[in-house]
């Protein structure tokens, strides 16, 4: 079991329940409403989008064996603690799952639950060592993992848009950092990510932009007129401090330990990030 919690990255299918609550309770109504959280049908939609996830991180590593061996060889699952066709019928049973329970909810939520397993399945065997293509691929699937929410709801509101691009945003840089820090494995399968194609040096000159993009939006939804000043501190402590931290770091970054230690500031970034819509 423990082994199998590993394999599906639990705590990020943790992040994903609460992202997708908080954004149910707060984001898509006057007033916090938890009642929503415990409403079957929004359940059912967690539950989807949580397998469908799940099966993601399953076939990514099934695929992944050989890399994982050079770039993360303590973490190597598939094939050691647990077989490799056991490991397909879990990825295939919860893909299953995830699309049959979002169609029961509404044929909009199906199908965009069937989308992400199409494009998981393609980011895990070939998009994935692709320049950019599968980084946006990820960064667009965590997106839409709030907007879902929104579409079974729908509600589609300018603070649920600016959450959804706040994901795909530091996704989307995460992804990056995260090729960076996978080179040597990548490199020796051939695989074309952006720091194999133009060098570590020049992707970080691709990541300054997009960080700078994504503090300018943190400042000017932190300081908008209408957001609470409690929204503004916890912002300004929690989101936008480690956001200005993390491009300092990267501008010092030049090993293979720097962006672990980016990649790891990357997701408490998300988390923080996450948190602040119970101020909203």
């Amino acid at each position: 079991m423990k082994a199998f919690l590993t394999l599906i990255r639990f705590p990020n299918l943790v992040l994903i329940v609460l992202s997708q609550a908080l954004a149910q309770a707060c984001l898509l109504s006057a007033g916090v409403s938890w009642q929503k959280v415990l409403e079957p049908s929004f359940i059912v939609l967690t539950l989807s989008t949580v397998f469908i996830a799940a099966a993601g991180y399953i076939i990514n590593d099934y695929y992944d064996i050989k890399i994982d061996a050079i770039n993360k060889p303590q973490r190597v699952l598939v094939g050691k603690s647990i077989r490799r066709r056991p490991a397909m019928g879990a990825h295939l049973l919860l893909s299953f799952l995830g699309v049959a329970m979002g169609l029961w909810l509404s044929i909009p939520v199906g199908l965009i639950n069937l989308g992400a397993v199409l494009l998981l399945w393609g980011y895990s065997d070939r998009l994935k060592r692709m320049m950019l293509i599968g980084n946006v691929v990820i960064s667009l699937l965590s997106a839409s993992m709030l907007l879902v929410v929104a579409v079974y709801a729908d509600t589609l509101n300018k603070t649920t848009l600016g959450y959804s691009l706040f994901a795909l945003l530091i996704s989307l840089i995460r992804e990056i950092i995260k090729d960076v820090e996978d080179m040597k494995g990548d490199a020796s399968f051939d695989c074309r990510t952006l720091p194999i194609v133009v060098g570590m040096r020049n992707t970080k000159w691709v990541l300054y932009p997009l960080m700078a993009t994504f503090i300018v939006l943190l400042i000017i939804a932190a300081w908008h007129p209408s957001t609470p000043v409690l929204f503004d501190t916890y912002m300004l402590l929690f989101v936008l401090a480690p956001s200005i931290w993390m491009l300092v770091k990267l501008a010092r970054a030049d090993r293979k330990q720097d962006f672990t230690y980016l990649s790891n500031l990357n997701k408490l970034i998300m988390l923080t990030g996450i948190l602040s819509m119970l101020f909203v």
